[in-house]
């Protein structure tokens, strides 16, 4: 097994929380985990109906009979059982008897919201990063950008060999299958792919709702449904922009990013590396594995994402910007092999709106030298996962 960021901090609130909650997409290893980390607790899947039966017809007798320290998996398979585990833990007092793992938020985030808030820490496990990938072998992250924003991140690509192009499509079947037509209830499935497929296409876009919606053939309030799936199933996610005052006139529609680049890559019919070169909107790609790890390092540490863009109307941008306690990172991303003077221009044109920010510039590009220029630090892509 790859060894996961999230071991530490989940061992750390293990003693501060009656309840943890492991939750991220299908497939990211979160029951593996779990079982490596606690083998001395009892583990239930309630995806099993005996299990789930069980549970939803008399949760008292199935906390009774698992009155020890349990795993439960799949927990958002039983929504009622929330509100008895609530007294339980209440009751005992002892802290991380339970821990619970879900492989999506449409049940589970209102059912921690209204019945374990105070009691329960969250985790979200993504698809491995590329500390995850250098820390397990030098020689797991690939050699290029290329090749890593087409492979992405799902552990079963690296601890079993499967190709991208042999994985993605039953993966996809299993998230439209399980997750969107059974607990979504979305009708016409067909309509939900075009959706998808026009979603990957803007990745690293802002958001126009309206011309979206227009393009996949459904109102507005149907599409922010959707798009709220699609963040509820861990596939994508919106990036909301920073809107301190460092310019009266701010761009304030969010960016749609995905999760794992590899997914992205499919959505999008690129079935190999190489394509990704031609691809017209490459940059996008590049730009959507910097966000992806961005994110993916600050919920490993348990922490939350504090990460924005910043645009205002004149076209002045800055990819992320990072608050740090009290000072702001800004990151551009530049899939560019050599480092030029309009790299530097979004984040000259914000610090100096803003004067009295402080903290580190940085330039993320697909070369590989590092350079500590005036303006900005120059960081290769595969030193992505120090940010």
């Amino acid at each position: 097994m790859i060894a996961r960021q999230m071991e530490a901090p989940i061992r750390e609130m293990l003693t501060k929380f009656p309840i943890l909650l492991v939750t991220g997409p299908r497939q990211t290893g979160k029951t593996t985990l779990l079982r490596e980390m606690f083998t001395d607790y009892q583990y239930v899947n309630l995806e099993f109906a005996a299990n789930r039966e069980f549970a939803s017809a008399d949760p008292v007798g199935f906390l009774r009979q698992y009155a020890g320290k349990v795993i439960l998996d799949e927990a958002q398979r039983v929504p009622q059982l929330f509100s008895y585990l609530q007294v339980r833990a209440d009751e005992d007092k002892e802290m991380g008897k339970y821990i619970l793992s879900g492989s999506q938020n449409f049940l589970l985030s209102d059912n921690v919201s209204q019945s374990l808030a105070g009691r329960v820490a969250i985790f979200k496990l993504l698809p491995l990063s590329h500390r995850e990938m250098r820390g397990h072998s030098p020689n797991l992250l690939a050699d290029s950008p290329d090749q890593a924003i087409f492979r992405g991140g799902y552990p079963a690509l690296y601890e079993r060999d499967i190709p991208p192009a042999s994985y993605f499509p039953s993966y996809m079947e299993t998230y439209l299958e399980r997750d969107v037509r059974n607990i979504a209830s979305i009708s016409d499935p067909g309509a939900f792919r075009t959706f998808l497929r026009l979603c990957a296409g803007r990745a690293g876009q802002t958001l126009n709702y309206q011309a979206l919606a227009i393009e996949a053939g459904i109102s507005q309030p149907t599409l922010k449904k959707w798009l709220n799936i699609l963040e509820a199933g861990f596939i994508a996610f919106q990036m909301q922009p920073y809107f301190e005052n460092f310019s009266k006139r701010l761009v304030k529609s969010p960016k749609l990013y995905f999760y794992d680049t590899g997914l992205l890559c499919h959505l999008l019919d690129l079935n190999d590396a190489a394509q990704i070169e031609q691809y017209h909107a490459k940059g996008s790609l590049f730009e959507n594995m910097v966000a992806a790890e961005l994110m993916k390092n600050r919920y490993n540490a348990f922490q939350p994402a504090s990460i924005y863009f910043w645009r205002d109307s004149n076209g002045n941008e800055v990819d992320f910007l990072i608050r740090e306690g009290g000072e702001i990172q800004l990151v551009e991303a530049k899939f560019s092999f050599t480092p030029t003077p309009q790299f530097f221009k979004g984040i000259k044109f914000l610090r100096n709106a803003a004067p009295q920010s402080k903290g580190r510039n940085i330039v993320l590009f697909a070369g590989d030298e590092h350079q500590k220029r005036t303006e900005a630090e120059v960081v290769p892509w595969h030193d992505l996962f120090t940010l």
